[in-house]
């Protein structure tokens, strides 16, 4: 009998799942700007950006490959991504939609003169346009209107404020976006507010109360109390296409939320002007996933640590 009791309590721990998975900077097994195996198909172009921030923050790559996978699972959709911009821009020939998880403030991969005329013309014939998290974010001057015309809105340091807090979105408006969207929290994760709005064309999908010190700037500052929208849908002017925009996403683990997933899914097919079934897009996720395809920032982490390490003995010795 104890025989059986200890082996019994060995199949056990060999099943059970594992709480941590080790994170994995292999990414080469995501596939990239692979195009449609056939005509007919619905393209989302996803562009990925480059390494940035801390470990689990920021981690662009990733989440692409997570979006990708789970686009892949709706009828007749065919994601391509990309890291950065394609190599061959014919890949984004016939794309529903162009969605950037990114850094803004002129980071875009799409900022210099070539590539921004490229993104014109995608956007002048109806392609859909989906920013997330920073990527919204342009300095201001022409190219920040032209996105604030494709997108519905567009975020300037001007009047624009941003930081990491716990966000409860307890009021889910009715839209086509918001199908199956329930209220959730998400706590620690970045945001950005405060953002210069299309005059008409926008509705807003996701608004919250902020914490009144973040408001970094004289014109947020007005605004004390007044909750922020966080994400929106834009229906350009004649029917020339739509944006969905959603400042979340700092965080890797934020993915864990139903319905944030669903709300950016919901979001990149309807941009696409693909119809969203009743219940939304529903997709599941092993929580081990999120430590596959990591952008490897040890070697950055390790130098800014030096660095801060080095600058602290300096002050000491002053």
């Amino acid at each position: 009998m104890r025989l059986l009791a200890v082996l019994a309590s060995a199949t056990l721990a060999l099943s059970a799942p594992s709480v941590h998975a080790a994170p994995s900077y292999d990414q080469s097994g995501v596939p990239l700007e692979v195009d449609a195996p056939r005509p007919g198909m619905t393209k989302i172009v996803l562009l990925a950006g480059g390494p940035s921030s801390k470990a689990m923050a920021h981690e662009y790559f990733a989440g692409c490959a997570l979006l990708m996978d789970w686009l892949k699972q709706q009828p007749g959709v065919w994601p391509v991504m990309v890291r950065e911009w394609p190599k061959n821009e014919r890949l984004l020939e016939g794309a529903k939609s162009l969605v950037y998880f990114g850094d803004g403030g002129g980071k875009q991969p799409f900022a210099t003169p070539e590539r921004w005329a490229v993104l014109t013309r995608l956007m002048e014939s109806g392609t859909g346009l989906v920013l997330l998290h920073q990527a919204m974010d342009f300095p201001v001057g022409p190219d920040g209107a032209k996105i604030k015309s494709w997108l519905g809105a567009v975020f300037h340091s001007d009047i624009g404020s941003r930081g990491h807090w716990d966000m409860t979105f307890e009021k889910i408006p009715a839209h086509a976006v918001t199908r199956g969207v329930t209220p959730f929290a998400a706590p620690a994760d970045g945001w950005l507010y405060n953002l210069h709005f299309a005059e008409s064309g926008v509705v807003p999908l996701l608004v919250g109360a902020v914490p009144d010190k973040s408001r970094s700037t004289a014109d947020a500052k007005k605004h004390v109390g007044r909750a922020e929208v966080i994400a929106w849908a834009y229906e350009r002017p004649g029917g020339r296409g739509r944006g969905f925009g959603f400042t979340g996403a700092d965080l890797h683990k934020s993915w864990e939320y139903p319905s944030q997933r669903t709300l950016v899914l919901n979001g990149i097919l309807w941009s696409a002007g693909l119809p969203i079934p009743d219940a939304g897009i529903r997709v599941d996720l092993d929580p081990a996933r999120l430590e596959l395809n990591l952008d490897d920032k040890r070697a950055a982490a390790a130098d800014a640590a030096a660095k801060a390490a080095a600058k602290a003995a300096a002050k000491k010795k002053k």
